[in-house]
């Protein structure tokens, strides 16, 4: 039971990664507030936390629109009066190359990845700093922060972004014993990927085989090593990992095959 009695908001828990993390992060003791856009979807995981026997509630609330999210907030300081770890796992991807995406589409990247992040950190933060207890934000960025992948320009300029703004915060927040920290999966298999590889590919099947070649263990991951990794910097076990990237991602940043 490492997060006993805590409260952890993690947007975009409605699927793959986000899902995954509250029903581990209620397994091990926390009161969950599920956050994401698509209302089904987030009762649904609040429905599987509850007959797991954990404690979750739903809130509605787009990450990239201000009002939606500070009343998100306020509703979630009302009722529990408190907030100790914010999991900003909401995203979206980019595919293209720069100089052919449409601006649209650039915008749209960068407002969910970049002000979701934003957003949910602004209206959380003071109350955080009031209660003098301290706290642990965990942001998702992506191993592609550190390397260069064809067709993802606005993907990895948001993502690198996200990366950037969690070492600043450490330096700003530290003095009031918040720690934020920063998660860098490598290819998931959450059911956004499984969607894009049988819209974008003719043969998904031979698409999952040359990716999993970018990846040392040879295999893609699941959302649930997301989730241990977002557990163990939720916890105070990670007490003394302030700023710090960690990877999960199968060797994709620090390896290459021969």
């Amino acid at each position: 039971m490492k997060l006993k009695g805590k409260i952890a908001c993690i947007t975009g828990a409605g699927s793959g990664i986000g899902k995954s993390t509250a029903l581990l992060f209620a397994r091990e003791g926390a009161i969950v507030v599920v956050n994401d856009v698509d209302k089904n979807k987030g009762i649904e995981t609040v429905q599987e936390v509850a007959f797991a026997g954990g404690k979750a509630v739903f809130i509605h609330a787009d990450v990239k629109d201000p009002l939606s999210v500070k009343e998100m907030v306020e509703q979630i300081i009302k009722t529990y009066d408190h907030i100790d770890i914010l999991f900003n796992n909401a995203g979206i991807s980019g595919v293209g190359r720069l100089h052919e995406m449409e601006i649209r589409d650039w915008n749209k990247v960068i407002e969910v990845n970049i002000n979701g992040v934003f957003l949910p950190c602004k209206y959380i933060l003071p109350y955080m700093i009031e209660r003098e207890k301290g706290g642990s934000i965990i942001n998702m960025s992506s191993c592609i922060a550190e390397i260069g992948l064809s067709n993802r320009a606005s993907y990895a300029a948001t993502k690198g972004a996200v990366l950037a703004l969690t070492k600043s915060m450490q330096v700003d927040y530290a003095p009031h014993n918040i720690r934020v920290n920063a998660l860098l999966p490598g290819t998931i298999l959450t059911p956004f990927v499984e969607s894009y590889l049988k819209n974008s590919y003719d043969n998904p099947e031979e698409a999952v085989e040359k990716i999993k070649t970018r990846q040392l263990s040879g295999e893609l991951g699941r959302p649930e090593d997301v989730a241990k990794a977002a557990l163990f910097l939720a916890s105070n076990d990670s007490a003394f990992m302030m700023g710090s990237p960690l990877y999960v991602d199968g060797g994709v940043v620090f390896g290459k095959n021969a």
